[in-house]
């Protein structure tokens, strides 16, 4: 067996940039068509080839005079001149300027010899009359001007090169092309610009079960759709690399070693995600160390700690977390700049924003962490700050933060109150106008679509009154019954309808809970934290009673009671699949898939509000879009056995 370097100790954070610093991602220098280099960073130095302008040209429309034929003229006194023809922009001038004469000229025509000013058209008048005598048409004499204003040579004209001169610096090496330099080098001719070349970035996700998007996803294998590759793309194409998706790469040692030396050969740098913890089952980890060199595998910060920096071949290789949300930090935060440099791009502006804690958090890992964290404003507009954290595989976090709080290894908690400054994953990232959480709601989700930027995170409602509680969300949308109440205040709600959903047709003849109870049925439940869930144990217990039973024989007998799922949908689609017999869900839930609905309830949802936030503009504009609800009830129309309070 051959001798692996050992890495028992995890690398610091400057550690892992200094690895990655030392790998050479630089890509050749190549030429690209004008129309294709924006955004690009230039390679060396233009210099113009010509004049710009390269002639003498009016700066606006007029009459090309000799300057010193017009000294002395003013509105009392205008100097005439004979008009001896026209010049137009884009022709050659046919005329020449002599002493007492003038030529109508438009902006940007080419100044006709002789002439050396322009005299702006609304200074001059065209010639009726001459020494008191009317001029008849035909006459000599009618070509005439009135000049009402001197001008001095080189008045209202912009000289051959006035812009740019011939074998003056246009541009220097490293300016990032923008549509300003684009017109400058539009206007020096150059149709073929030098660039600097974009790294280009292999990136392979390993794992057999990933699927791309778009295909189809078998759930009963535990097939996943590949969130990585799509987002380490946007990722390297942000940072001005030229990302290229290779297949997935399964845990086959000799399928892997394929893949990573195919786009090693082909990349300046390898990127894969998955496959770099400490388990023995890995082996990318050998595949670097047996095809090129590993420089580091581990690094001290959380999420993000199973990280590889090595060299596969004459290019480089960084090893991803397979966690999304632990790829996607390790990109940004040690990945990115080497791709950004490697390009000739400086550091994007670092936006940052100082908040307080919403919340306690509490750490004490030892290691330095990368706090996912979302942004709220109270009713005075200070910026508070709050934890998204669901664990790295919840792709979700990547939306529902706006940044990152780093937090030192020897932290063992951030007060509330405690301010931090949270590094926003962009310069334009604002906080939302309302954080609303709890029950997830077809009805909700239609209202918040008239919102300004709200963001919702469906946490239940039992979580969401805890929250609410907290001082954290703006507002709670609570579903059925509650065992805790928190002050708050109501801003209204609706009412929908609750049950099992069945295939359809409902081919067991299900009709009410007490079948789930009697019969050999697989049931699907809702989470602990879903209202719906409140209003179904409710019920179980009147049954209890109705039978003199104890509820846990009731539970005990429903297969499947245990378990619940999140999404208000999924009971449902594990109906449509064929996976229960029924599911705890909505009528309109029912309708919008095509399945039987057993109806075993009604219950409220009420929208509660954060007393402290009730002014708050964002609370205002949901408060309005209810009262529009209750008035015309458009929303609660379209939805099956929804109804007003």
């Amino acid at each position: 067996m051959t001798d692996r370097k050992q890495f028992r100790d995890l690398a610091t954070p400057g550690a892992a940039r200094e690895a990655i610093a030392s790998l050479d991602l630089a890509p050749g220098d190549e030429a690209v068509p004008l129309s294709d280099a924006r955004g690009r960073v230039l390679e060396e130095r233009i210099d113009a080839a010509l004049d710009v302008p390269g002639f003498d040209r009016a700066s606006m429309d007029g009459y090309a005079v000799r300057g010193r034929d017009t000294f002395g003229a003013d509105e009392a006194d205008p100097v005439e001149l004979d008009l001896v023809g026209t010049v137009h922009a884009g022709s050659e001038p046919d005329v020449t300027v002599d002493a007492g004469e003038a030529a109508e000229i438009s902006t940007g025509a080419v100044m006709p010899g002789g002439a050396d000013a322009v005299v702006m058209v609304e200074r001059t008048e065209q010639l009726v009359e001459r020494g008191g005598e009317a001029l008849a048409e035909g006459d000599e004499r009618a070509g005439a001007v009135a000049v009402r204003t001197a001008v001095a040579p080189g008045d209202n004209v912009m000289l051959a090169g006035a812009d740019v001169a011939a074998g003056a610096r246009a541009l220097g090496p490293g300016t990032r092309i923008t549509p300003r330099e684009i017109g400058l080098l539009s206007a020096l001719g150059v149709d073929e610009v030098p660039v600097r070349g974009r790294p280009t970035v292999g990136i392979v996700s390993t794992g057999d079960e990933l699927v791309r998007p778009g295909g189809e996803l078998r759930s009963e294998r535990g097939e996943i759709y590949d969130v990585n590759s799509y987002t380490i793309a946007a990722g390297v194409e942000e940072a001005g690399g030229e990302a290229t998706l290779y297949p997935h790469a399964g845990d086959d040692y000799e399928a892997m070693e394929r893949l990573l030396v195919e786009a090693a050969e082909e990349c300046d740098l390898v990127l894969s995600s998955g496959s770099t913890s400490a388990s023995a089952v890995d082996v990318i980890y050998r595949v670097i160390e047996d095809r090129g060199d590993l420089l580091l595998h581990g690094v001290a910060v959380k999420p993000g700690k199973p990280m590889l920096v090595g060299e596969l071949g004459d290019s480089a290789y960084v090893g991803l977390p397979g966690y999304p949300v632990s790829a996607l930090t390790i990109f940004r935060t040690f990945v990115a700049p080497a791709i950004r440099d490697a390009a000739g791009l400086p550091e994007p502006q670092t936006a940052t924003v100082r908040g307080k804690m919403a919340v306690r958090e509490r750490y004490g890992e030892g290691r330095l962490r990368l706090m996912p964290a979302g942004l709220v404003t109270d009713s005075g507009g200070e910026t508070l700050v709050y934890p998204v954290d669901k664990g790295s595989g919840a792709t979700t976090s990547l939306v529902e933060a706006d940044g990152v709080v780093a937090v030192d290894p020897d932290t063992e908690y951030l007060g509330k109150g405690e301010e931090v400054e949270v590094r926003l994953f962009s310069p334009d990232v604002r906080a939302p106008t309302l954080l609303v959480v709890g029950e997830d709601d077809p009805a909700l989700s239609r209202l918040l679509d008239r919102l300004e930027n709200p963001r919702f995170l469906p946490v239940g409602s039992r979580e969401g009154l805890r929250r609410l509680g907290g001082g954290v969300p703006d507002v709670a949308f609570v579903a059925g019954p509650t065992e805790r109440d928190v002050e708050s205040v109501d801003l209204g709600g609706w009412t929908r309808e609750w049950g099992l959903v069945v295939p359809a047709g409902n081919p067991e003849g299900v009709t009410g809970l007490a079948d789930l109870v009697d019969g050999d049925l697989a049931f699907v439940n809702r989470g602990r934290d879903a209202g719906i869930r409140a209003s179904f144990e409710a019920a179980v217990d009147e049954v209890a009673t109705d039978r003199d039973a104890s509820r846990r024989d009731l539970v005990d007998a429903i297969d499947g009671y245990e378990i619940g799922t999140k999404g208000f949908e999924s009971p449902a689609r594990a109906v449509a699949r064929g996976d229960a017999d029924a599911g705890l869900g909505l009528r309109a839930t029912a309708e919008s898939l095509g399945l039987g609905f057993v109806a075993l309830g009604e219950e409220s949802v009420r929208v509660r509000a954060n007393p402290e936030r009730t002014a708050k503009p964002g609370v205002e504009e949901l408060a309005a879009a209810l009262e529009a609800i209750e008035e015309n009830g458009d929303i609660l129309d379209s939805l099956a056995g929804y109804g007003r309070l």
